[in-house]
């Protein structure tokens, strides 16, 4: 078998990825995507093609023989945007730091270095592939010359593979006479000229038939039709510099031996320190082992393993003012890690000589004695430690959320190296996948740095967590609303809520008989049994088999996307029933039989409420997602009616009346706007009437829904298409629409343009209570993230500030019923809406509570409203 050489266009790979990976960031704000799509091609290419050898070639900002010979060559090429050019210089830091050679030199395009090698490569026998994503390089194409041209979409990689045969088959010339097409044709792309007036199709049509230009030429009288007989012969010259510029220069004077391109071991301490930097988490794993650590914090690390020293311990910690700590769970307590005022850090195990019970009487009995405890992920150790005093405790999560509210995750990694500077190793990667309790009994040493690491990077954080948050304004937001709603969250998951299961049955029964009518006529209007899941099979129904309208064929079939059918629903009844059949198929998966799965011993549900998820401050539910319980449809919100109350108890439901339209009235301090919410006028038919020039008790139902529209709609930044969509009206009436929205309320408009401004100014949205959202859309060279950036800036400061208004309420409201000692349970939180588990006798009391504490949550411009009402199950309170 043949060796392989790997040849990489690195300039050409780096812009694929660049356009073809949604973008990304690390947490310092640096750009990744085209690195991380590079290397996503490259190991897909590398295990595919295990080559021996492996080069990437870059192009040199420098001028070439061919801009000698025509000024204008590649004078039409765009600017490189910047959140590309910033990545070049780290991508073949990277390269290097993993051995891979790295080819480029002045004068030379990456198309002549990848030429030369490839040709020089096959010659001594080597089977070579040139990955690219530039066409110009079919023409190396040979028996033993692949070139590979890889599409990226959505994180997805495809590769299309050309030897000489395939060009040949697919483009009709041979990959030499590829250059000829290109004098031809000539190319945008590199600003090559090629003959004026002749495209593809009367280029292929002429090196089929004539073999090349010269010869073309020789016969230029019996060219047809006429037009390209006149082309070719008055720009010929034309044609000739084309096809110089075309040709790739295979025998370049460079100095490339082959035993410099031999791939090593890639995966070296360079590198993985690189990736750790450049945050690609899902790519440590193709190190085989934990990279040694820089730092010499495991020599304060201690795994207690007797009694005494636990109680020595013990006694020491609780003369601490302040320590960090974890407790370490894996369905049960694992064990116990501590960090001192030393920075020496502890961890204690359950263990044969040290009991559950002991292990937390012990750290109960420390927890007392401190004065501050900084910890990390602090909810869910509330179900094991006696909280005196809630205002001692310190998650380094939750401050670094505020700080960074855009990344996915807040790992004591994560924040080691956000806040410490720390490279510090995943718990991945020093106990693979073992969880806690297995890993204590294979591996207590490494359990222990684990536990370790994370007292040490909680008590070590905290105090620059909290200057950070005085310098950027959101301590008081740290302080009085997301520490405190730590324990609100926790007692609402504690209580969670009843769920019926017959009932919950009898709706998945219900909802099976619904969806079997649904089939039948569906398959009855098709004249045809399909599976209506499958979007292939579905597209060629609708679109191939009846003909509908709008069918864009893509490489897998029709498109059968939501906006797709919901454009044909009202004009063709079977899409109406296989869009109901989608969403009746949803309900009864995510819903009427996944519910059933989180259902505990005690017949409740008890979601997980995050904070961290939303980068607006919207607190998230999941395992099971209790916040996305469907209210539009009837049968949607039928699923309600399973979620009950305790025996004597009911519900009582509050939801905000139009808060994130209040708040908007409040920063806009619009007159007309806040005249309508102090008389308790509806905002919609008094929209309706201005926009449409209609007099109030004439707005008819569909212009007051068309209002309705409008008004949440400038919430959200919404555009006259988006507007022109979810109203189907053209984009002329929506933009009208909009004007005379503005001209109502131009104390709106003024808002949203100063919040804008001022977010390309700072870089952030901040919130009433001082949230800070950071926007780096808004310095995008991409008009579509740009856009996208705008509208951020003009909703994160409304919708995070309703978010923290429903926060305070909540903690308010769980506050209030304790300290009355109702019987009464907070259970619930969803959006704007708050449900409260209500004993029969405290009804007015709570809802008391409810009113004052929902009402007083802000001091708005205009006035809190809200809507309550009370059932025997969850459906009836709406």
């Amino acid at each position: 078998m043949k060796e392989k050489i790997v040849l990489i266009d690195g300039h050409s790979i780096l812009n694929r990825a660049f356009y073809g990976v949604p973008d990304l960031t690390n947490s310092s704000g640096f750009h990744t995507n085209a690195i991380y799509g590079f290397l996503n091609i490259m190991f897909k290419i590398l295990a595919e093609e295990t080559p021996k050898y492996l080069t990437v070639a870059f192009d040199v900002h420098a001028p070439t023989f061919r801009h000698e010979m025509y000024a204008e060559y590649k004078g039409t090429r765009k600017q490189m945007p910047e959140e590309l050019r910033e990545q070049v210089p780290v991508m073949k830091k990277v390269l290097r730091a993993m051995g891979i050679k790295i080819i480029e030199q002045a004068g030379l395009e990456a198309d002549d270095l990848l030429g030369t090698i490839a040709k020089r490569s096959a010659k001594q026998g080597l089977e070579v592939s040139v990955i690219s994503g530039d066409r110009d390089l079919l023409q190396l194409a040979e028996e033993d010359i692949k070139i590979r041209i890889p599409k990226t979409k959505r994180g997805t990689t495809e590769i299309e593979d050309y030897n000489a045969k395939d060009v040949l088959e697919k483009y009709q010339v041979t990959p030499k006479q590829f250059i000829e097409l290109k004098a031809l044709m000539g190319d945008a792309s590199d600003n090559i000229p090629g003959v004026p007036g002749i495209g593809e199709k009367t280029a292929t049509k002429l090196i089929v038939e004539y073999g090349d230009i010269e010869n073309a030429y020789a016969h230029v009288e019996d060219i047809k039709p006429n037009k390209a007989k006149e082309a070719l012969r008055d720009h010929f010259d034309k044609a000739k510099l084309s096809k110089i510029l075309a040709t790739i220069n295979i025998d370049c004077d460079i100095d490339f031996s082959l035993m410099e391109a031999e791939i090593g071991n890639v995966y070296t301490d360079d590198a993985y320190h690189l990736f750790k930097e450049l945050e690609f988490k899902n790519l440590l794993n193709r190190f085989e082992a934990p990279v040694s650590q820089d730092n010499n914090l495991e020599e304060a690390f201690s795994l207690i393993t007797s009694l005494e020293e636990a109680e020595s311990i013990f006694a020491k910690l609780k003369m601490q003012n302040r320590i960090g700590m974890k407790l370490l769970q894996d369905n049960g307590l694992v064990g116990v890690s501590f960090t001192n005022e030393a920075k020496e850090s502890y961890f204690i195990a359950v263990e044969g000589f040290i009991t559950k019970q002991y292990l937390l009487d012990k750290t109960n009995e420390v927890l007392r004695n401190v004065k501050y405890v900084a910890t990390i992920g602090l909810k869910e150790q509330l179900s094991l430690i006696e909280v005196d005093d809630s205002n001692k405790y310190f998650d380094i999560e939750i401050g670094a959320y505020l700080i960074n509210p855009m990344n996915p995750v807040y790992h004591f990694t994560d924040i080691g190296k956000e806040i410490l500077g720390l490279m510090l190793p995943e718990k991945e990667e020093i106990l693979g996948k073992l969880a806690f309790h297995s890993a204590y009994e294979q591996m207590p040493n490494e359990l222990c740095k684990v536990a370790c690491y994370m007292s040490y990077v909680a008590f070590s954080a905290a105090p620059l967590i909290e200057d950070k948050l005085k310098s950027i304004g959101e301590w008081d937001l740290f302080k009085e609303i997301e520490m405190p709603l730590i324990f609100t969250l926790y007692d609402m998951e504690k209580e969670g809520i009843a769920v019926e299961k017959e009932s919950l049955k009898e709706y998945g029964d219900q909802l099976s008989i619904r969806i079997a009518e649904l089939e039948k006529q569906i398959y009855s209007m098709a004249n045809v049994e399909f599976n209506i899941n499958s979007p292939k099979q579905l597209g060629e129904v609708l679109f191939g088999q009846l003909g509908l309208p709008y069918g864009k064929k893509t490489k897998t079939g029709y498109s059968t996307a939501a906006d797709v059918l919901e454009k044909l629903a009202p004009e063709y009844e079977i899409v109406a029933y296989i869009l109901e059949y989608r969403q009746l198929a949803k309900l009864k998966s995510t819903y009427a039989d996944g519910l059933a799965n989180y259902i505990a011993e005690d017949g409740r549900i008890h979601s997980n409420f995050k904070q961290t998820i939303a980068a607006t401050g919207r607190i998230s539910s999941t395992e099971p997602n209790l916040q996305n319980i469907p209210i539009r449809m009837e049968l949607g919100r039928l699923i309600r009616k399973v979620f009950i109350p305790r025996e004597d108890f009911v519900f009582v439901d509050a939801d905000y009346s139009q808060i994130e339209l209040r708040v908007l009235a409040h920063f806009s301090a619009d007159q007309k706007l806040i005249q309508a919410y102090q008389e308790e006028q509806d905002i919609h038919k008094i929209t309706a009437s201005e926009v449409f020039h209609t007099p109030l008790e004439e707005v008819t139902s569909l212009q007051r829904r068309n209002a309705k529209a409008v008004n949440f709609g400038i919430v959200y930044g919404i555009s006259s298409f988006g507007l022109s969509q979810d109203l189907s009206i053209s984009r002329k009436e929506a933009s009208e629409y909009i004007e005379k929205y503005f001209e109502t309320y131009p104390g709106v408009k003024k808002f949203l343009d100063e919040a804008v401004a001022n977010a390309k100014e700072t870089g952030v949205s901040t919130t009433m209570f001082g949230r800070i959202r950071p926007i780096p859309e808004l310095k995008s060279s991409n008009f579509m993230q740009r856009s996208f950036g705008e509208r951020v800036a003009m909703n994160a400061p409304i919708q995070g500030t309703a978010a923290d208004i429903i926060k305070i309420a909540m903690i308010r409201v769980n506050e209030r019923l304790k300290e009355e000692r109702l019987q009464s349970k907070l259970i619930l939180q969803v959006h704007d809406e708050l449900l409260v588990e209500t004993h029969k006798d405290e009804i007015i009391k709570v809802k008391e509570i409810l009113k004052e504490e929902m009402q007083g949550a802000a001091k708005l411009l205009v006035p809190l409203e809200i809507d309550m009402n009370t059932g025997n199950n969850w459906y009836e309170t709406k």
